[in-house]
Parts: C-alpha cells; structure tokens; sequence
C-alpha cells in the first residue's frame, strides 16, 4: 500500500459507525491509524428500535467511548460533507480535510421516503418520538410494510400497547419470504394480538391509511448520496457498486460495506440490506485492507445465508432456517424458544463489537464472519 499520510502506519478513515464501519474500525486499529467519522456519540442497535417504539426498553444506543477504547482509533465527531476520491480526501462539516490511504464507505441506509406527506408518518428512525405518542393513546395505528421490520412494529406494538388498534398493511403477502408454515404461524400470532392484516393494496401515502398515526415501514433506501456526488458509480437500486472484494469498480482505494453497498456473494447472490449482512462486510473490508498492508491482495467476499428472525412481541419469534441463497428451507422455531433465540442473536452483534475492541484477532472466528 503507497501512503499519502503522515506517521508510521497508514491512515484509514471510515464513515460511519453503525454495524458495518464500528466493525470495520475496531478489527483494523491493531494495524492502522483509524479515523471513525460520525457526527454522533452512540451507537445505536436499529434491530431493537420496534422495542424503543412500543416502551419496550426505554433505549437502544450504547456510548461509543465503550467501544472505542483501543490504541489507533480516533472518534472524529463530524459530519463528512464531500469525497475527493482522486486526491483521497474527505471534507467535513467543521471545515476538516481529511487524507486516507484507503476509505470505507460504511453510511448505512434508511426508511424511503413516504409519499408528499412523508412528515405525518413515523419511521424506525422517530422510534422515540412515536413511543411517546403512544403514551397519549388510544387510538389506532397503521403499520405499512410487511417485511420484517414492519412484521416486528406490528407485533410488538399490539403486544405492548393493548390499547391501541393496530394494523399491519402490504401491498404484497406480509412475510413473503418465509415458508407457508411459517408464515401462517407469523399471521395466527399477529391476529391473536388482534392486529389487522391487510394485503394486496398499495399505499402511496400514509394520509390512506385511515389512522391516527402511521408506521412506515415500505422500504429501505440506502445513504449513497455523498458517494455518488464523488463519482462513484450506483446501480438500479441507487447502492454503490462495488467488485468481489467489496471495493468500488473504480476507485480501489474506496471499500464500501453494509446497506449502502451493492455487494453479491456466490453463494448468496445479491445481499439484502440487514445486520445480518452490515457487520460481515464491515468484518471483511478490514481484513481485505490488513491483507493489503501485508503485501497480498484483498479477498473476494463470500457470504451465505444461515437463518432469518423475526420477534413477534416479548413471548413469541419465528427463526426461520434459510438456504445461503436466503430462500427458505422447511425448517423453523417458534414461540418463546424463538423469542429466545432472537434475543441471543441482537444481543450477540453488540457482544462482537465489544470482543472486536478488546480482541480484534478473534472477530474471524465468529460465524459468519471473515
């Protein structure tokens, strides 16, 4: 690797510290000088936000200053507002021009926007501003998308918030990519929690859903505006395009991991946007990058699918065992083994950041990892 920085190791900066650049980060501040660019001082678990929603836990976020304990990492407390990929500089908000000798574009995704009256619906990202709204209850609630993220709003809002009507709305099957026995048993405990379900109908705007506040859930859309400005190139889906390795087809200096990437694998085919996937790019970035600094090239991503989970409030889940490809098998847990289950794996992404701050050699060792 030819450096352009100062100092005795080579400078990495990653931009953002969600699932996939915190991973990122923490395995290669053994062997670089890491700047982690957040604007933020927590980080937050976003596979628990339908907890935040309903009053589950009243929060979800971690200090970052926990996990950022290791030599080599510096936390840079802005916001980076452009890319300058040819000089291998990141601008920031507070007037900083920052050099690299390799990037990781780790900014992550979020909810699409919904519709002209998008500022009426509440999304994963107002999960406290719609926890206390409920707390002014009763009244109805409309939940659109029936995905997992929407399946769990659902679910967990009905559960915990008895007082409020709550419906679940998909334009096509809520649960689609489960198996039928699976997904039967996701609609008996989401009607025996006495939600609505209604499938079939698009809605465009959450002012048609006919109740008091709404829950967009529809879709993701990924956080690539700042890469595209900097002439990296996007495909149909608007993530940037990136080779085997998870570097962009046109600059090799830039690896881009997580929601905003549009990275395949053989066994997996195109990923979808998940922590399941976040934290296994951000772990194999890092180590395409130690590689490098090793003299060797980096390696060709290869991921497969092992399960999905859903919760389906405090006492019930669905683990359902998928083939690498994510299409699912026969196989499946449900009930409170499930919910068990689920709880073990979020709690588990928070337990491999910490093990990554405190023993970076060991994150390969985790399933799923590289």
């Amino acid at each position: 690797m030819t450096t352009h920085s100062s100092g005795d190791r080579p400078r990495v900066l990653v931009l953002g510290a969600g699932y996939a650049g915190l991973t990122a980060a923490l395995r290669l501040a053994p062997h670089a000088r890491v700047g982690l660019i957040d604007p933020g001082h927590r980080f937050t678990e976003r596979v628990r936000l339908h907890e935040l929603a309903a009053g589950v836990r009243p929060d979800v976020s971690h200090p970052l200053s926990g996990f950022l304990h290791p030599e080599g990492i510096e936390h840079i407390a802005a916001r980076a507002t452009a890319i300058d990929p040819a000089g291998r500089v990141v601008a920031t908000d507070d007037g900083r021009r920052l050099p690299y000798d390799r990037l990781v574009y780790a900014l992550g995704s979020r909810t699409a926007p919904a519709g002209e009256r998008a500022h009426t619906a509440h999304t994963a990202e107002t999960a406290a501003d719609l926890s206390k709204r409920l707390q002014d209850g009763p009244g109805s609630v409309a939940v659109v998308g029936g995905g997992l993220t929407g399946i769990e709003f659902a679910a967990e809002l009905a559960e915990a918030r008895p007082e409020w009507r709550v419906s679940l709305h998909s334009e096509g099957g809520v649960g689609s990519g489960f198996s039928p026995r699976a997904r039967d048993h996701v609609l008996g405990v989401l009607r025996a929690r006495g939600v609505r379900i209604e499938e079939g109908r698009r809605i465009e705007d959450p002012g048609s859903a006919d109740a008091d506040e709404v829950v967009w859930a529809a879709s993701m859309v990924p956080n690539a505006e700042l890469a595209a400005a900097a002439g990296l190139p996007l495909d149909s889906s608007g993530r940037v395009r990136v080779d085997g390795t998870l570097r962009s087809t046109v600059y090799p200096e830039v690896y881009v991991a997580g929601d905003a990437a549009a990275a395949s694998s053989a066994r997996a085919g195109a990923l979808r946007m998940a922590c399941a996937t976040a934290m296994p790019m951000g772990s194999h970035t890092a180590a395409s990058i130690i590689s490098e600094l090793r003299g060797r090239g980096p390696r060709t991503f290869d991921y497969g699918y092992l399960i999905q989970c859903v919760s389906l409030g405090r006492r019930d889940g669905l683990v359902q065992f998928v083939r690498p490809d994510d299409s699912p098998r026969d196989r499946f847990l449900t009930g409170r083994l499930a919910a068990r289950v689920k709880e073990q794996v979020v709690r588990s992404t928070v337990g491999v950041l910490r093990t990554a701050a405190r023993r970076p050699w060991a994150v390969p060792l985790v399933p799923g990892m590289s």
